[in-house]
């Protein structure tokens, strides 16, 4: 790649890293709120219930692709002011966009370029929303403003956790269950589920639900709780933005001390070698612990590889630990990584994207090493999550590939492979599309036995949704690209991924689903624009008719599409 190394010729303006992370910083505190003077406020919101505070609000997604300013937004302080929100917006043609952290990449909240004089409220759960509560010794009711850091803080002091959680603790509860948030772990050889646990989604987790819906006998919206059991229940459970839930409650079991193991030292063609090539594959990590997880720098041979492991007592080598985000040099962008990243963009020097590659992968193995990082052991969600927002943000695409527990070898070294040699061609054209990381996790399906309730349905819309014709697939593979916002020919090259992946895993051995919280649908230029994507692909890997039914209740519980946006009503017609 030296060859390829050019002097950029990109823009002049001066660039620092302070300048950079000051950007960065600016992300992790929005959005910003200004006071609404009350004589706008009942001019362009007129009857708006007076015991809901009301003010003007900057909204960005995670990377700052999606952005607005000066929409109106509240923070109602319960359910009941939820109800009232909703019910003025719906008598006065509005739209509500329920918001927690932001922390998601497509435009299921609202899309780019959304005007402030548009009929658009932000309604901020996180300020108030923020109920906690055990209601028995395996199940807790949960407010849906609550961040994943605080719902896990609070089962481990009753000595209660989750299998596995996404890494960002700032994710809100109602925002993670949208769209199906995951961590990764599937059951090691010889181990079983334990009570109260799921290898699936935090979607899969929920017993119960309250929705605010539309009732026809008042012609006005409601609260309505819903089991598990209900059949709009399962459209409810990962539902996109096309609903409102309040609050719900979990199934959860004991708790568990895990060990994370990280290493630097195993070549990718080893890690995601064919299968039966023998030696330190990706799926003999999953065999010997089930939980692990592969960062993969663009343009680098050595992978970062996290392996979790159950341990009741900590190893004799362990560092043990007693909060999370415990990978500093991965928080906080080091300055070797903050000066390439400002290069790169400043001066559009996208040529530079190997030696980034190689700059992440230094600092993480010197980072780990520096901070006794590779091998800590403590109560679960201290090694599960490990990403602030202060982390650097980039682009992702994502895919939930279905599969049987036996093909994840195969899935990966495939995806891997096609992803390698694309990248490499591109290079050699002088193109660099990649310039931040391939990441691969593997969980288990919804299944709702897992709720042990007699009569749980699967939620419909979420990528681990069981395949009814393929009883054998246990397993999804999860694959992300992440690259820097606006890096060139990004789009394309995406693109290539989303349809190999399409073509390769049609159903017929396996099955590509979209990750919803992040990049799809992608056109040469652009992501969730691809019409035969979003209306032909993405519904089929459901299958018409659970596509249908969501769509359908969607339509039901919500006839006057208050919940949604142009987007959702593209996406569903």
């Amino acid at each position: 790649m030296a060859n390829n190394l050019q002097p950029g010729n990109g823009s002049s303006a001066p660039w620092t890293r302070r300048g950079f992370l000051r950007s960065a910083a600016a992300l992790a505190v929005v959005p910003v709120l200004l006071t609404a003077d009350p004589a706008v406020a009942a001019a362009e919101l007129p009857d708006f219930p007076a015991e809901v505070g009301l003010y003007r609000s900057a909204y960005r997604n995670w990377v700052g692709e999606i952005t607005a300013d000066g929409l109106w937004a509240c923070a109602p302080t319960d359910a009941d002011q939820v109800l009232s929100v909703v019910n003025w917006a719906w008598r006065h043609g509005w739209r509500v966009r329920p918001r927690g952290s932001s922390h998601g990449w497509s435009p299921l909240t609202i899309e780019s370029g959304t005007t402030s004089d548009a009929p658009v409220l932000l309604v901020d759960t996180a300020p108030h929303l923020t109920g906690l509560a055990l209601d028995s010794r395996s199940a807790v009711r949960a407010s849906t403003g609550i961040t994943l850091e605080a719902l896990l803080t609070f089962l481990e002091g009753h000595g209660l956790g989750l299998t596995a959680s996404p890494a960002p603790g700032d994710l809100t509860l109602g925002g993670a269950l949208a769209v199906d948030a995951h961590g990764t772990a599937v059951p090691a050889h010889g181990e079983e589920r334990t009570a109260g646990h799921t290898f699936g989604s935090l979607s899969n987790l929920v017993l119960e639900l309250t929705a605010v819906v539309w009732d026809a006998d008042t012609g006005a919206y409601v609260l309505r709780t819903y089991t598990r059991e209900e059949a709009d229940c399962a459209a409810l459970l990962t539902h996109l933005g096309r609903a409102l839930i309040t609050e719900v409650v979990l199934r959860v079991g004991a708790n568990a001390n895990l060990r994370c193991l990280s290493r630097t030292d195993i070549p990718a063609g080893e890690l995601f070698g064919a299968p039966g090539s023998g030696g330190r594959t990706f799926a003999s990590f999953l065999d010997a612990s089930g939980r692990a997880e592969a960062i993969w720098f663009a343009f680098t041979e050595f992978p970062w590889l996290k392996v979790w492991s159950v341990e009741p007592t900590r190893p004799l080598t362990s560092r043990r630990v007693s909060s999370p985000y415990n990978y500093p040099f991965s928080d906080n962008v080091p300055t070797v990584v903050a000066d390439l990243v400002g290069r790169i963009v400043s001066d559009a020097a996208w040529y530079l994207a190997p030696v980034l590659g190689n700059a992440q992968l230094v600092a993480a193995a010197l980072g780990l090493t520096a901070t006794l990082s590779a091998d800590i052991w403590g109560p679960s969600k201290n090694t599960l999550l490990y990403i602030r927002p202060t982390t650097l943000r980039e682009t992702a695409n994502g895919y939930a590939v279905l599969t049987s527990r036996a093909q994840v070898q195969r899935v990966v070294h495939e995806f891997t492979a096609f992803y390698k040699k694309r990248l490499t061609a591109y290079a050699a054209l002088g193109r660099f599309p990649v310039n931040g990381t391939v990441e691969i996790r593997v969980t288990g399906l919804d299944h709702p036995t897992d709720t042990e309730l007699s009569g749980a349905r699967a939620p419909l819309l979420s990528a681990l949704r069981p395949s009814t014709a393929h009883t054998e697939w246990d397993t999804a593979v999860w694959l992300d690209v992440l690259t820097l916002p606006g890096t060139p020919h990004a789009e394309e090259f995406l693109r290539e991924l989303e349809q190999f992946l399409l073509r390769s895993y049609d159903g017929t051995d396996a099955l590509a689903r979209v990750e919803w919280s992040k990049g799809w649908a992608y056109t040469e230029r652009a992501g969730w624009s691809d019409e035969e994507v979003l209306g032909t692909a993405i519904p089929g890997s459901f299958g018409e008719s659970v596509w249908g039914r969501a769509a359908g209740t969607f339509d039901r519980l919500d006839p006057h599409r208050v919940f949604g946006n142009a987007f959702l009503d593209r996406l569903f017609g």
